[in-house]
């Protein structure tokens, strides 16, 4: 970290300047642009630019409050966490998604897991439109119009206490004084269940998956990377969510 952070960092964490907690939000800003403009491509366009700001710079500050200076871990990768926390939480409040869009992707979702449990492989798109009773230009629309629901957080798989939603991974991962043992064994386990059925995935669907969420490319640059459209990339992509809600729902309850 360089000195005049580090300084800042001390001001702010060591003597409580306020001065010193804006210019660190200030300097950090470009993390909340960068993680807003790239979780707007998957989003329809009346969710303003400015909410998903707005909602990320919350999680920004909540970062640099809870953040401890004197840890080797750099800022950027325990803020960028909470930033995308703060801005899945605002769109999870805006309830952007229309209820008849959420109905089409529960319905996809339990087709592929009635399938891929019955035949034990990967259901084919076919398949899946036979299992709806649905012609293939139906399925294609069908998957285009549930491409705004497949949005998957490891925290829906995350048991909350009872009467409570799901809890956040960094909320299980931050420990002021000790780690909890029952949340970090559950942690690891769906981290463990989820990795099993993305490496279940076909070979494009966990390309996607792996140039989108750990390389941080965007929908059209995957696309350039793969010779294929946007759209194409757009619903391997929703392929890939649904088929990893179907099969982790089923050990859902399971965790909880």
């Amino acid at each position: 970290m360089k000195p005049d952070l580090m300084h800042l960092w001390q001001r702010f964490k060591e003597e409580d300047d306020q001065m010193a907690r804006e210019e660190l939000v200030v300097h950090y800003s470009y993390l909340v642009k960068y993680m807003a403009n790239r979780m707007a491509i998957s989003l329809p366009p009346f969710v303003e630019m400015d909410e998903l700001i707005s909602c990320g710079i919350e999680g920004l500050i909540e970062a640099a409050d809870k953040y401890d200076h004197q840890r080797k871990v750099k800022f950027e990768t325990y803020a960028i966490a909470r930033i995308k926390g703060a801005i899945i939480d605002g769109l999870r409040a805006m309830d952007w998604v229309p209820v008849s869009v959420r109905q089409k992707s529960k319905e996809l979702e339990k087709a592929y897991s009635r399938i891929e449990t019955r035949l034990g492989r990967n259901a084919t798109d076919q398949e899946v439109a036979e299992e709806l009773g649905i012609t293939m230009e139906q399925y294609q629309n069908l998957l285009r119009d549930v491409s705004l629901a497949t949005i998957l957080y490891l925290e829906d798989f995350l048991p909350g206490e009872e009467g409570s939603q799901n809890r956040r991974i960094m909320d299980l991962i931050e420990d002021d004084q000790a780690e909890n043992a029952l949340n970090m064994a559950e942690l690891t386990d769906t981290k463990r269940l989820l990795a099993e059925a993305i490496s279940r995935l076909p070979e494009k669907e966990k390309l996607v998956l792996e140039l989108y969420y750990y390389e941080g490319l965007n929908l059209k640059e995957i696309g350039a990377v793969m010779g294929l459209s946007e759209s194409r990339i757009s619903q391997l992509h929703s392929k890939s969510i649904l088929r990893l809600r179907g099969r982790l729902s089923r050990r859902k309850s399971q965790l909880i």
